[in-house]
């Protein structure tokens, strides 16, 4: 073996998912087709769930200081995020490039080994390990890892390589994104409907706006490059009549609606994450949160296996649990562009939905789906509203400390928290202690969280998931703790 793990791609779903493997001591080899970041930034901002998973992880300092917001949209029609009350704002005009170099350099503080320059040219699963040759400058190596993870975009060579279905529809048309400079527009958040098309323009900062051009009727051409600006600048006129052929093209970029997933997200040894999973209209940014989540979630379990402290059984949670938020987020992305970048025949349905959403339910319903809040595991059947959600951030008193339960995620690890003193359920999860930390703790304040008012304990994975809660899980502790820990030693 040359390593534990190779991870095929080093974009943000890669980049977390070695991160992810290094918190828990797992040995990983990060490959990546480029020499150096591109720079460019098709993601920009986190939605809430991402915001959770990086304060989680500590890593928000590391942004510095994010500019947040409750404004959002679905389908271009506004939606007000605050209805989402104790969730985390999400962030805006964060650009990819920057999101990247902050996991790539966590990744590698951790001791991830990245190396760039090498692409994936075929694999091979023998069902004891993974060979993976891979070409660069110097020719061609195998790497031969226990797992292999393709984390390399929609086209991906794993995914090819190892014969992946991917089903779903072909793009029926073809949208530009550019990063220009020297020229002010006026700003179009959420897009807007224009005679023949939809527009939107974002400032990024640094005298550079971001602009997004749709123009109806235009089919979509195979591109191996990106378009001219001359292109953009053109179909930007025919639609605004506003002439932008005068500025200077940071980034242009062409992308469409095509909509497509995996049938399995594993294979044997081989797993899909991000964007080799799945891929969809950028509908309200949310394909690179998506594939961070991925990560994360596929992270624990798979260092859990390779530690040998859980059954392999463990891993086919990744698909069971993922594959579901997958196919949801096709289903919203497929009903926002029918909303954003149809004509006026679906102005009615437009106005319907318009209406309800004035109903505080229907909002909290669409942003939940848009934030990924909403998203909630089968982890086993009872009453507890917390089961299978992610622990909400609250404050704590540990050991007379006030800390914060993202605070007691940072390692990556289970944590079960006994908020009731119990001498009992600290001795029933003793023997899960090498994987588990157990935590006396007493919330600083019950009324910010109903779901915790009555709570006395809850057993929570290294992706913040609650797995167990007392009262109101219909199974025992120990048997949580086996289920998503392995045996007690």
């Amino acid at each position: 073996m040359d390593t534990s793990v190779v991870i095929v791609g080093a974009g943000p779903a890669g980049l977390v998912l070695a991160g992810e493997l290094r918190l828990a001591g797992v040995e990983v080899i990060v490959v990546e087709r480029l020499e150096e970041p591109t720079g460019e930034s098709r993601g920009l901002g986190f939605t809430s769930r991402t915001m959770e998973v990086f304060d989680q992880r500590g890593l928000l300092s590391r942004f510095g200081e994010i500019e947040t917001s409750t404004q959002g949209h679905f389908g271009g029609l506004p939606i007000d995020f605050a209805v989402l009350e104790g969730a985390l704002q999400a962030a805006k005009s964060v650009p990819q490039s920057v999101t990247e170099s902050v996991l790539e350099t966590w990744a590698t503080e951790l001791g991830a080994d990245i190396r760039r320059g090498l692409e994936c040219v075929s694999l091979r699963d023998d069902g004891d390990s993974v060979e993976v040759v891979v070409r660069g400058s110097k020719g061609e190596q195998r790497l031969r890892s226990a797992y292999l993870a393709g984390c390399d975009g929609g086209r991906s060579r794993v995914r090819k390589a190892a014969g992946f279905d991917f089903p779903g529809t072909a793009a029926t048309m073809e949208m530009y994104l550019a990063d220009i400079r020297g020229v002010r527009l006026e700003p179009r958040m959420i897009g807007e409907a224009v005679p023949g098309g939809m527009v939107m323009v974002g400032p990024l900062g640094d005298d550079i706006t971001r602009i997004i051009v749709c123009e109806r009727g235009v089919s979509p051409q195979r591109r191996t490059a990106p378009p001219p600006f001359s292109e953009v600048a053109d179909a930007w006129k025919r639609l605004t009549g506003i002439d932008i052929s005068h500025a200077e093209p940071v980034w242009v970029s062409a992308f469409g609606d095509a909509t497509r997933q995996a049938t399995e997200y594993r294979r044997g040894r081989v797993f899909l994450a991000g964007d080799s999973a799945h891929i969809h209209l950028p509908a309200g940014g949310q394909g690179m949160n998506t594939s961070i989540q991925d990560s994360v979630n596929l992270g624990w379990k798979l260092a859990a296996v390779v530690r040998g402290t859980a059954p392999e059984a463990l891993l086919d949670t990744y698909h069971s649990e993922r594959h579901p938020v997958g196919r949801r987020l096709l289903m919203n992305t497929r009903a926002q562009g029918l909303l954003f970048l149809s004509g006026d025949e679906v102005q009615p349905l437009r106005d319907v939905l318009s209406e309800l959403i004035r109903y505080p339910e229907v909002s909290r319903h669409l942003a939940g789906m848009v934030s990924g809040l909403e998203i909630r595991y089968d982890v086993g059947t009872g009453s507890h509203p917390m089961l299978g959600m992610r622990m909400p951030d609250v404050a704590l008193t540990v050991s007379g400390r006030a800390t914060r339960s993202a605070e007691l995620l940072r390692a990556g690890r289970g944590v079960l928290f006994d908020l009731a003193d119990s001498t009992p359920l600290r001795q029933r999860a003793a023997g899960w202690s090498d994987r588990v930390d157990i935590v006396t703790a007493t919330t600083a304040d019950k009324s910010r969280e109903d779901a915790l008012r009555e709570t006395k304990a809850l057993l929570v994975r290294p992706d913040g998931h609650v797995a167990w809660a007392a009262p109101g899980a219909h199974h025992d502790l120990p048997m949580a703790l086996d289920r998503w820990f392995g045996p007690s030693r």
